[in-house]
């Protein structure tokens, strides 16, 4: 991995992790589903827009219009709407925590399924990992934390992971902003068509709200997004899933300076043994270097 990869790859992973600061800016003066709908809609049409002026073309390949299709409904409609909709009820922290699980999600179903070899340091990581998780959990539980909200962090854990096994090795091919855009614009028709479904639409726009909105536009939804495709064409989908370790980090020190959420003891022991859990399932799944003598 060389040093433009792991630059992208801290970017990605800081960027990312902000956004679950600013969606739980935005949930507070708007409804969560239409918002994030009428986030992508605007952050597709620049992505698109972008594209056509940097020359890239609507005629994808099969497997990347399998991969727009199914990250524009698995990751925007399903893993960002019910983690939108979640944070209504529960921190940014605790949602960004929840979704860090799913690297350790997609390690697990590819061990169970798809009788993909795990190494020790794998079994060892998901075991930290999971357990990391379930010290947090416990603690918020035992506080009071929203049941519901954190069951709905869960689910969209498991809809990002089943489309990041789903899509693997489907990145190749170029147009990566066309891409981009086009899953964005995906994503927010189905979330147009559930939010008069399950909420009462409204904003209440302030100056706080706009900023976090045209902020999660441009960075989490575009910048994020595009360094994250690039990075995958780049380095492959293990090596880049590795920098998904520092999501718990990350995503609990931006919620505590921002929002001013706390981070208790057993709260920052948690964080630290599931990011060594992340990290070492991600290392474990790391293909082995051979030496030149076994070439």
């Amino acid at each position: 991995m060389d040093l433009r990869a792991i630059g992208m790859g801290l970017v990605f992973a800081l960027i990312w992790s902000s956004a679950f600061t600013s969606a739980r800016i935005i949930v507070a003066d708007a409804s969560p589903l239409f918002s994030l709908a009428l986030r992508f809609l605007i952050s597709g049409l620049i992505g698109i827009a972008i594209a056509r002026a940097m020359g890239q073309s609507w005629n994808l390949t099969r497997d990347q219009w399998r991969a727009t299709i199914l990250f524009g409904i698995c990751q925007n409609a399903l893993y960002l709407g019910l983690n939108f909709y979640a944070m209504q009820t529960v921190e940014a922290s605790v949602a960004a925590i929840v979704a860090s699980t799913m690297p350790l999600l997609v390690a697990l179903a590819s061990w169970l399924f798809l009788k993909e070899k795990l190494r020790p340091l794998g079994v060892a990581g998901l075991i930290a990992g999971f357990a990391g998780v379930a010290l947090i959990m416990g603690n918020r539980i035992s506080s009071g934390v929203d049941l519901f909200g954190v069951a709905l962090c869960g689910i969209g854990a498991l809809a990002l992971a089943f489309a990041t096994l789903a899509v693997r090795s489907a990145t190749s091919g170029g147009n990566f902003m066309m891409v981009v855009g086009l899953q964005m614009i995906i994503g927010s028709a189905v979330l147009f068509l559930a939010a008069p479904v399950f909420e009462t639409i409204y904003i209440r726009p302030n100056l706080q709200w706009m900023t976090a909105f045209t902020y999660t536009i441009l960075f989490p939804g575009l910048l994020a997004t595009l360094i994250w495709f690039q990075l995958l064409n780049r380095i492959g989908a293990i090596r880049a899933a590795t920098f998904h370790f520092l999501n718990p980090v990350f995503g609990v020190t931006i919620a505590a300076l921002l929002l001013g959420e706390t981070l208790g003891y057993l709260d920052a022991v948690g964080v630290a043994i599931t990011t060594v859990g992340i990290l070492a399932v991600q290392l474990s799944r790391q293909p082995v270097q051979r030496s030149k003598a076994s070439i």
